[in-house]
């Protein structure tokens, strides 16, 4: 089986945000606005979370783009009273959204925070014009249910209906993810991380290479590469 994985270049990110506008429309994400935002209600699979540097005056901000980091160690699947949240056979932390009861107890467990709750029936407020444009391979989901990144599985499904018709296995590069294809600078490598000759797990060996609370032994999938120190 596959270690789907992803690594972020944070040399080449240039916090566009390209990446997390491509994940909302990928996946019918919904419009929170500004008021619900205000009480922490945003929901973003692909957010870009910014960080301070230094002390004033020498203060550089750093910028991380995060979706789920789809740990192979999950917090969230082992607080889940109905086994919503669960380790999928492609190695694919998934939500099922249908079996989820709002508890939210696996947003407690993430150390991340990249878990989202729906508050509300954002897409009821959808005029149909712009509901006729969602994405027919991705569930709308309702209010009371968590949500969160899956990789863009909707992609993978569709690639192994294809190669089993074509009697023939998943093609190394052929699954692609929304925010990768998007991203002008390229920051973003995604792939099979135990393919020994896949871009992503080249990068993954890089010396440049860290996890995000690595020390928690979450064993995240998503992994970051460093940037390079300038000189002068």
């Amino acid at each position: 089986m596959a270690r789907w994985g992803m690594v972020i270049d944070l040399d080449k990110c240039t916090a566009c945000q390209t990446c997390t506008v491509a994940c909302m429309e990928e996946n019918n994400i919904p419009f929170v606005e500004e008021t619900e935002v205000r009480r922490d209600r945003s929901i973003s699979w692909m957010k870009v979370v910014g960080e301070q540097e230094g002390e004033y005056p020498e203060v550089k901000m750093k910028f991380f783009p995060q979706p789920c980091m789809q740990c192979e160690n999950p917090p969230c699947t082992k607080v889940c009273p109905v086994y919503a949240t669960y380790p999928n056979p492609d190695g694919i932390v998934a939500q099922v959204y249908w079996r989820c009861i709002g508890c939210r107890f696996c947003m407690a467990a993430c150390p991340y925070t990249v878990k989202y709750f729906n508050w509300y029936q954002y897409h009821d407020k959808v005029p149909p014009l712009m509901a006729a444009a969602e994405n027919p391979d991705v569930s709308v989901r309702t209010k009371g249910v968590v949500e969160k990144c899956t990789f863009c599985h909707h992609r993978l499904m569709k690639l192994k209906d294809t190669a089993r018709l074509e009697n023939r296995e998943i093609r190394e590069g052929e699954y692609t993810v929304a925010c990768q294809e998007s991203c002008p600078s390229k920051a973003i490598s995604f792939g099979d991380l135990d393919h020994p000759e896949s871009e992503v797990a080249r990068l993954a060996d890089s010396l440049r290479a860290f996890r995000l609370m690595e020390e928690l032994g979450t064993k995240p999938k998503v992994i970051y590469l460093a940037e390079r120190k300038k000189n002068g």
